[in-house]
């Protein structure tokens, strides 16, 4: 398909970075959703050229280790956020609220924190991604204790219930964006905000494409 320009100050990563692999969960229906989220209409992910430039720093420090970064969620439009609002007031489903949340009901994974009404991920500068085997041909990802979007304790960075391989994959993915001037979250091992993000109060809403 062919696609629009984007806003000035944002790259597709497929463009800027294309040994990041991309996976992004939004763009389908594996997620906690169970359905494609509104705005997500390719399996790409657009940053802010800043929080780009530094993810490419990041993923060239691991090559040295023979890993690499997947991406889960970058950019994510306003629409989405909607999205996830409607989905509150839904029925539950079992089988992803077992897969996801199975100790929290949807109004307490808003009302937690796990999932934002204003979300960061709508300025272009956070990224939701783990770590990958790349002497694998497969490239699997690290054990990280959890899968991503799993809300509740063991997703915390320091859930002390890990196992030696688990905390270190974490602490690895952890240092690394730090090193890199990002900042994680205290609910999720996966996010990371780049400190110095260049839009710090705008919310946008061009779709994923």
């Amino acid at each position: 398909m062919t696609t629009t320009s984007l806003p000035t100050g944002f790259v597709r990563l497929s463009a800027y970075a294309p040994a990041i692999i991309r996976d992004l969960r939004y763009f389908g229906s594996n997620n906690f959703l169970g359905e494609t989220v509104d705005g997500y209409l390719n399996n790409e992910a657009i940053l802010t050229t800043a929080a780009a430039k530094a993810l490419v720093q990041v993923q060239t420090t691991l090559l040295e280790f023979g890993l690499g970064l997947k991406i889960f969620d970058a950019y994510r439009p306003q629409r989405a956020v909607a999205h996830f609002l409607r989905w509150e007031h839904k029925p539950e489903d079992r089988a992803i609220a077992a897969r996801f949340h199975p100790d929290l009901s949807k109004t307490e994974l808003f009302a937690q924190g796990y999932i934002a009404k204003r979300s960061s991920h709508m300025r272009g500068s956070t990224v939701d991604l783990s770590l990958v085997n790349l002497q694998n041909p497969a490239h699997p990802e690290l054990d990280m204790g959890t899968e991503f979007d799993f809300f509740g304790k063991a997703s915390a960075p320091d859930y002390p219930k890990l196992t030696p391989e688990q905390r270190a994959n974490r602490l690895l993915l952890k240092l690394v964006m730090e090193r890199y001037g990002f900042q994680g979250f205290g609910l999720e091992w996966w996010h990371f905000t780049l400190r110095h993000e260049p839009y710090p109060h705008q919310y946008f809403d061009f779709v994923v494409q």
